[in-house]
């Protein structure tokens, strides 16, 4: 590419940035449109109304939010609402196409797949959820199908949830290592992140942090107030905080005091950003062998992978945690992880979609 590209990042329309309705995918946003203006890009992105990323500017377009695809049945019919915010976002998009390259959809949705053969090759996909929906598996098949290459997932792992044998790129993630501090001496606590709802298995960490006595410390929004009450009211005698939804240097701050990360998923996640986290601050994860986590922790390097839902695998864990190099997770998140490595293959997959 001889010229910086104008780029047209459009957000997920399941919550404002910022809000942490978004999960990763507002990580994912702010981490992508960093390294690439600072390689001068042109860089615009949309999203709901009231988001905030850090230093960029946004487009914010009003709108009803879109239902969370997770707390759908697979065979769940499509509903827009009236005034969606998904169609302002994509009737936007529309509208300025022709001063963009490339327009990045950030979006979990049919709708945007759906439209991508209309824009004549400049709309592409980063993937943020691994199947969970029938028609959802069918938009992504038929658009790798007409478009090959303009899909990209972070994980193999999470591809092959679509039943697909090729035609997209595998892009990772990355973080700002210098926002992410190394910490050599823990205190004796655990940590947990992420969105409080049923498939990240919440109770599963407090049942393991009460059979061995160490605290637990939960990050995250609460999305579904009735199983987290139901949480409370089932462990009343378990030894955890719950310290809210926190921003990037509050949460390193919490998470490099803890002596692991534990990760209890019931689905398949299609990365795991809470996990190169967690190494960035030299904490060793634990988690289910299960999705983007197997192809993140180097079982008994920088952390334990153990079997699905099994609690006793997840105790054993944690109490061989000091087994693990604190400084070989920090290592594996600045060979693998760094905003510089992402940005090569961003670059690598628009030359491909170019191309």
């Amino acid at each position: 590419m001889n010229k910086p590209l104008k780029l047209l990042l459009v957000s997920t329309p399941v919550g404002p940035l910022g809000s942490g309705l978004g999960g990763g995918v507002e990580l994912t946003v702010l981490n992508i449109a960093t390294i690439l203006r600072q390689r001068g890009y042109k860089i615009t992105i949309v999203a709901p109304e009231t988001s905030e990323l850090e230093s960029f500017s946004i487009v914010e377009i009003p709108g009803i939010l879109q239902t969370l695809a997770q707390t759908q049945n697979r065979d769940d019919p499509v509903i827009l609402s009236n005034n969606s915010v998904l169609t302002n976002l994509w009737n936007y998009a529309i509208k300025v196409a022709d001063q963009y390259d490339i327009i990045v959809n950030f979006a979990y949705d049919w709708l945007p797949l759906f439209l991508t053969p209309f824009f004549k090759g400049k709309l592409i996909h980063l993937v943020s959820m691994s199947s969970l929906t029938d028609v959802m598996d069918q938009a992504v098949q038929n658009t790798i199908k007409q478009c090959p290459g303009s899909i990209a997932f972070y994980t193999q792992t999470q591809a092959e949830t679509f039943g697909l044998k090729g035609g997209y790129f595998c892009l990772s993630s990355a973080l700002k290592l210098s926002e992410y501090h190394f910490c050599k001496q823990p205190k004796n606590q655990l940590a947990w992140v992420g969105r409080i709802s049923p498939e990240k298995g919440l109770e599963d960490a407090v049942i393991a942090s009460a059979r061995t006595g160490i605290p637990l410390l939960i990050m995250g929004k609460i999305q579904d107030q009735d199983y987290w009450q139901k949480i409370i009211q089932n462990n009343s005698q378990a030894p955890i905080e719950y310290l809210g939804f926190l921003s990037t240097d509050k949460l390193q701050e919490q998470l490099r005091q803890c002596r692991a990360l534990v990760m209890t998923h019931r689905w398949i996640e299609a990365f795991g950003n809470v996990a190169i986290e967690a190494l960035a601050c030299g904490v060793p994860v634990i988690s289910y062998r299960r999705g983007g986590p197997t192809e993140i922790i180097r079982d008994g390097v920088t952390g334990w992978l153990v079997e699905p839902d099994n609690i006793n695998q997840l105790v054993n864990a944690i109490q061989k945690i000091d087994q693990i190099d604190r400084l070989a997770c920090r290592q594996q998140a600045e060979r693998e992880y760094s905003l510089e490595a992402l940005g090569d293959r961003i670059e690598q997959w628009f030359f491909q979609v170019i191309s």
